[in-house]
């Protein structure tokens, strides 16, 4: 019986095809392979994502059972056994962050930093919230008047973007605050260990960018920390008293910018500038985005940060990856275009859909730096 071979116009036709499909999946952005979420059940038990953060499990508060998963962006708790009173300490703190906790510092960052040293510390985060727990979701920012990498710090700055059940920050209100564009009831107290200042929010908050430093400077001007202390950690999750499985940091990010310019550990520029177009059409539209380092040296590794407005997801992207898909994303540069010269651009672009009203994102920053908007 006579075999059956390929001809060699059919074997370079089938060669040419694949060739052009992986230039094509280059062009377009194609992401690798998500990798595999990293599960947590040790009770100080950490890992790191994206190179530059840590996630820790925290549990401190029981002796029961909590679980969270890793994922390339941040966290979810997926096992959240026991409770406690709800008029005490929180079992735990599930959480992401920058900076140094209990000698666990995350790679390349540049905390401990001298507050008079700062010139800015832009941090974004999204959270996803569930039912049938008792919980707040807040940020943990902790000052000290030394430069320490381990044990407990002088003063803890917390923000409440949400809180469930009858649950309330340390100490007692003290008033309401205006801090970086948007009202906040104050408490202030003591937990035995530190001093705590607590930003509440009236209503929940969903996702967010700030700048870290408007907080920091509410606990100087109070009193509870002074210009020559330090900046030791950035620190966003959940403290949950009940239950909590589900709860999730979709996505966080956190630079401290120095009185130089640098960019948190990633190199990077003193400026940059933005051009978001985009063509809109009833429920979806498609953005164009272009960064131009208006610096003198090259932003290398580029993260352009900002917040999609509420209704709006990513559906897909090009000359990008960009995480996740809706709330406060990370658009990074793939290897073809990563570094941005001084003086240069770079382009990318993606689709998406929305509901109600179309709105562009309010603000954007570069490797932890803000930008301008052209």
């Amino acid at each position: 019986m006579q075999s059956v071979q390929h001809k060699p116009g059919t074997r370079a036709l089938w060669g040419a095809l694949l060739t052009t499909l992986v230039a094509l999946a280059a062009l377009l952005g194609a992401a690798p392979a998500s990798h595999a979420d990293t599960t947590i059940c040790e009770e100080f038990g950490s890992t790191t994502i994206q190179g530059r953060y840590v996630v820790q499990n925290n549990r401190w508060g029981t002796s029961a059972t909590q679980c969270i998963s890793a994922t390339d962006s941040g966290f979810r708790i997926t096992q959240a056994d026991g409770s406690v009173p709800t008029t005490g300490a929180p079992k735990s703190y599930p959480s992401v962050f920058n900076g140094c906790h209990y000698t666990n510092c995350s790679p390349g960052t540049n905390l401990p930093a001298r507050l008079s040293s700062i010139a800015s510390a832009p941090s974004g985060i999204s959270y996803s919230y569930v039912s049938g727990a008792v919980y707040d979701a807040a940020y943990d920012i902790w000052l000290d008047p030394t430069p320490r990498k381990d044990g407990v710090n002088r003063t803890e700055i917390m923000i409440w973007f949400n809180k469930v059940g009858s649950v309330q920050p340390v100490g007692s209100p003290v008033g309401s605050a205006t801090v970086a564009g948007r009202q906040w009831q104050v408490w202030s107290g003591n937990n035995g260990s530190n001093d705590v200042l607590s930003f509440v929010a009236p209503s929940t908050i969903d996702s967010w960018n700030f700048d870290v430093m408007d907080f920091v400077r509410q606990a100087v001007s109070r009193g509870l920390a002074q210009d020559n202390w330090y900046l030791t950690s950035v620190q966003a999750g959940f403290e949950p008293w009940q239950n909590g499985a589900g709860l999730a940091v979709n996505s966080f990010s956190s630079s401290v910018n120095l009185g130089g310019g640098s960019g948190g550990g990633t190199g990077g520029s003193s400026a940059c500038k933005v051009a978001y177009g985009t063509n809109v059409w009833q429920g979806g539209y498609t953005a164009d985005v272009t960064v131009t380092n208006t610096g003198s040296s090259p932003v290398d590794a580029w993260k352009l940060a900002f917040t999609l407005p509420s209704g709006q997801k990513i559906t897909s992207a090009w000359s990008a990856q960009i995480s996740p898909s809706s709330g406060a994303v990370t658009a990074g540069g793939m290897a073809y275009n990563a570094s941005i010269a001084p003086g240069g651009q770079v382009s990318f672009g993606f689709q998406g859909t929305y509901d109600g009203a179309f709105a562009k994102p309010a603000a954007f920053s570069l490797n932890g730096t803000s930008c301008t908007t052209a």
